[in-house]
């Protein structure tokens, strides 16, 4: 399978674990405790999965940065959270630094 798409479907349920974290409650309500588990362990097997085909720098890091970027995206959407300029700007830097070791640097697979 591509890579790529494994890396996505990583992220995707890296959000859903985390999202569930926020709606477990303190991990007592059932479902959500039982998504944030299910999100995570599938997360992590499918980064493995990743892992054996890319390098592990520029694919981490573009796991942990999708998946700060989707969660704050969300909570903004969802959960009413607010974003000022220093976080607008933080997030910018994320992504910047993910681009950079993504694309300009020869660390990755281009």
């Amino acid at each position: 399978m591509n890579p790529y798409a494994l890396l996505l479907a990583a992220i995707l349920s890296e959000l859903v674990g985390t999202i569930a974290l926020k709606l477990s409650d303190g991990f007592s309500k059932p479902l959500p405790s039982l998504a944030v588990v299910v999100g995570y362990g599938l997360a992590f097997y499918l980064l493995s999965l990743t892992l054996e085909e890319l390098p592990v720098g520029p694919v981490y890091a573009t796991w942990a940065a999708l998946g700060i970027v989707g969660v704050t995206a969300v909570g903004v959407v969802a959960f009413g959270e607010r974003l000022d300029g220093a976080a607008i700007v933080g997030l910018a830097f994320i992504l910047a630094g993910v681009y950079c070791l993504n694309v300009v640097s020869d660390m990755s697979v281009h």
